[in-house]
């Protein structure tokens, strides 16, 4: 394996780790003469940047942008580009071949979950198999560990800030405010509308009435209306879900419809509400 195959592997280990989302791109067959071969590679990042190459130019340009569409969807894409005038014009390439790239996601989405208890730990367990990379957060050391939490694939005991700016933009990220009542949901909404986060997903268990009282201090504080209203609460679809497990599983199929779908359901009419002793 040369040196660029193997940085552009570790790339991708390294960002998978991370939670930092990725495609990569891969020239699976070609006609004629064309500057990429078949399995050349390139890894392109959510922003844009890129490890490897797929033969340069327009088509490797028309790549990187294919790429960002399969990571925004997180679905995969193949596209076949005709490299000669008369097949498309606009191009400027002459090569007369034809290539054909597919861009897949290699990094799952990662689910944020501020907060250990019951209801988080049940969803840390199902999570992973809905390809979620899951961390589990929360400032008491026995309820974020990997003992209680297994599956999950991070823990982090910290303060909420410091469970926050793990995030950084949070751009791809699903976040639920699972905590152990009140005051810490409202210090870990407060520490994101601070960090400005604006998530595909950002949810809070609970019922409207809660979800009332806190926008009214945060609105107090600043936090703009907009911002307060993407805040998904209760959490999950309607399923008449009581129990811990029952939650996850009406949580996790909000999230695949989110993420396959694109769409929420309308918010449930029976509130979500966390078991009592968290």
């Amino acid at each position: 394996m040369d040196d660029e195959r193997a940085d552009l592997w570790e790339e991708i280990v390294r960002l998978r780790r991370a939670g930092v989302p990725a495609a990569l791109c891969t020239v699976v067959s070609t006609r004629g003469s064309t500057p990429g071969k078949q399995t050349m590679k390139m890894l392109v990042r959510a922003d844009g940047t890129t490890l490897g190459s797929v033969g340069g130019g327009c088509v490797e340009k028309d790549a990187v942008a294919m790429a960002r569409e399969a990571i925004a969807s997180d679905r995969a894409r193949t596209r076949t580009f005709q490299l000669n005038r008369l097949d498309d014009p606009d191009t400027g390439l002459i090569c007369g071949g034809q290539v054909t790239i597919l861009a897949e996601p290699v990094v799952p989405p990662r689910l944020v979950l501020f907060g250990g208890g019951h209801v988080a730990e049940a969803v840390a367990r199902m999570a992973p198999a809905c390809d979620f990379h899951v961390e589990v957060c929360d400032p008491r050391p026995e309820f974020a560990n990997p003992s209680r939490h297994p599956e999950a694939h991070a823990t982090f005991c910290g303060s909420w800030a410091e469970a926050v700016a793990r995030q950084g933009g949070a751009e791809h990220h699903y976040l639920v405010v699972v905590t152990r009542g009140h005051h810490d949901d409202l210090e870990v909404l407060r520490e994101l509308w601070r960090a400005r986060v604006r998530p595909p997903y950002l949810g809070m268990i609970g019922s409207r009435a809660k979800k009332a009282q806190l926008d009214r201090i945060l609105a107090d504080e600043g936090a703009d209306a907009a911002w307060l209203a993407a805040v998904k609460t209760p959490i999950g679809l309607e399923i008449g879900a009581r129990s811990p497990g029952e939650i996850a599983v009406s949580l996790l199929a909000e999230l695949v419809r989110l993420r396959r779908l694109g769409v929420l359901e309308p918010a449930p009419e029976r509130p979500l509400r966390a078991p009592a002793g968290e």
